[in-house]
Order: structure tokens, then sequence, then C-alpha cells
């Protein structure tokens, strides 16, 4: 088991860089209303930068479950299955470069997102609407950083990230 203070700190450098993907989020929004040219480079890379944030979610989905010991709820668990399977059809979608890829994306991302914005507002502001099972209650809340981060948070900015990156690699295909 890791000590209670390592732990505190991996949450909060997890949650640093969640603070820093929801700044990209902003920027990237910006780019596209303004068609800004960084975008040409941003297309170039979206494919395996939605790999990344993809892999990485697994990853530390899988980490906080079974190395640092979270019960996931019910609600993560659905997360879970709208994360993972991207992870794999990414990759191969990378190794191929086939863009195709981009709408089933967005779809398992906008589904995801919505499980994730759910479970966020269901911490943050009505526990009540959160499913709880005896195992893991919903509105547990094992950290909360820069007041607003917790793991809901985090697996919403995953899935919006995806669908920005996948709305590039979309884009990228039109032209």
């Amino acid at each position: 088991m890791i000590e209670y203070s390592t732990i505190d700190q991996f949450n909060h450098v997890l949650s640093f860089f969640t603070l820093i993907a929801d700044i990209l989020i902003v920027i990237f929004i910006l780019l596209f209303f303004l068609n800004h040219p960084l975008l040409h480079l941003l297309k170039k890379y979206a494919l395996i930068l939605a790999f990344l944030v993809s892999l990485l979610a697994t990853v530390l989905s899988l980490f906080y479950s079974e190395i640092i010991g979270y019960t996931p709820c019910v609600l993560c668990w659905i997360e879970r299955i709208f994360i993972y399977p991207q992870t794999i059809l990414l990759a191969v979608a990378y190794v191929k470069k086939d863009t195709r890829i981009a709408d089933y994306s967005i779809a398992l991302s906008v589904l995801g997102g919505g499980v994730a914005l759910y479970h966020y507002y269901g911490q943050m502001f009505n526990e009540s609407a959160l499913p709880c099972s005896i195992t893991a209650s919903c509105a547990q809340r094992f950290f909360l950083e820069f007041g607003y981060i917790s793991i809901p948070m985090m697996a919403l900015t995953s899935f919006v990230l995806l669908i920005i990156l996948m709305s590039i690699v979309k884009y990228k295909t039109k032209n």
C-alpha cells in the first residue's frame, strides 16, 4: 500500500496536469473558432495525442483502483466502459493512419463525457441524484484539488480532450 502522503502528492500532480489540460481545452476551442494556422500542426498529431489521452486515462484509472485501492463506483465503471476500448481502437487507427475512427471515438467520448459530467455534478452539487452501491458510493470524493478537480472531472477532461482531438482529425479529412 502506498503512503497517504505519497497518494496526496500523486493526486496533486495529476490534478495539476488536469488543470493544464483544461486550459488546453479552452485554447483548442479558441483555435477552432479562429481557424488558427496552429490547427495545421495539431492535425498532424491529433490521432497520436488522442491515443495517449485514452491510454493515460486507462492506465490511471487502473492505477487508482488496483494500486492505490480506490474502489470504483457504478458511474466510474460506466466511464471506463467508454474509455478503455478507445485505447485499443485509437492505437490501431494510428498504426493504420485511419482517420475514420473519429466518429466512433467522438460517439464514445460524448456518452462517457455525459456520464462523467453527471457524476461530477452529483459529487459536487446533488449527491442524492447518484446511484450508490454497498461497495462504493458515487458521491465519495477521494480528493478535491484546486477547488474543482476530482476523479470524475479528470474523466470529463479526458473525454472532452478526445472529442476535440477527434474533431481536429475530422477537420483534417475534409481538407
